[in-house]
């Protein structure tokens, strides 16, 4: 089934796409949310209990703070890389998808290296203690090979990326990004915050490893922001986002 307009409208009891802000679609038996490209403030988005496979609609959706995905059709956890654009998402429940495999302790790491800016995954408190593990243990999560926004046109050149996700960039398999001791601490000393202890460091990062590519720049910084308050973030944010990109 595809969410149409007239469906989110009447359950959002609102006059456009616009102006809907918080959407509830659970067990609606949903395939297709391409919508969601005409929904640009949506804020809380509930869709459990869907057959949805695919969360590239959701990528321009940039003021998502709460994400509801509970038992849905998610075949990998490669579609969450349609979710790092979304610098207020700090909600996120996945848990009884495909994507989430056997082993739950891998699959948190993982989800939590790929959106590390989360307070909650599945209904649970995620720890600093977990942020740094992840960054050491979970799997690094690349773009769907069919959904990469690096892909060329026949021209040679890289296709123009949707005007509505403002925070998508293109990815270069050859621009890697080093997240050693040194240079965080760097950053948080441009932002007045306290440096991380080395023994609180994980091990893997205290030497250059080019793993990262420039599309995590973003998770990167917002991992160090944890303990600023969203209004602050925020404000940090705005002026700094062209460095970011």
């Amino acid at each position: 089934m595809k969410l149409t307009r007239k469906l989110v409208l009447a359950k959002a009891k609102a006059s456009d796409l616009d102006s809907v802000r918080k959407l509830n679609c659970w067990g609606c038996n949903l395939t297709d949310i391409s919508i969601f490209s005409q929904i640009p403030h949506i804020e809380v988005l509930t869709l459990s209990v869907n057959s949805i496979s695919s969360l590239s609609p959701l990528s321009g959706c940039l003021f998502l703070t709460e994400l509801y995905l509970r038992r849905n059709l998610i075949p990998v956890l490669s579609e969450l890389s349609h979710l790092r654009p979304l610098p207020r998402l700090k909600v996120l429940w996945l848990a009884e998808n495909p994507c989430c495999g056997t082993e739950p302790g891998h699959y948190r790491l993982t989800v939590l290296r790929c959106l590390p800016r989360l307070h909650k995954l599945d209904n649970q408190v995620v720890t600093e203690e977990e942020l740094l593990l992840a960054l050491e243990e979970g799997e690094e999560i690349t773009t769907p090979p069919s959904t990469a926004r690096n892909k060329l046109a026949t021209n040679g050149q890289p296709e123009n990326l949707s005007s509505t996700s403002g925070l998508a960039e293109v990815e270069s398999e050859s621009d890697p990004l080093n997240y050693s001791m040194e240079e965080t601490n760097k950053i948080r000393e441009q932002l007045g915050m306290k440096p991380i202890p080395r023994d609180k460091f994980p091990l893997s990062t205290l030497t250059h490893r080019p793993a990262a590519k420039k599309s995590h720049i973003l998770e990167a910084v917002l991992l160090l922001l944890k303990d600023m308050d969203e209004e602050e973030l925020r404000e940090w944010y705005s002026s700094n986002k062209d460095w970011l990109m």
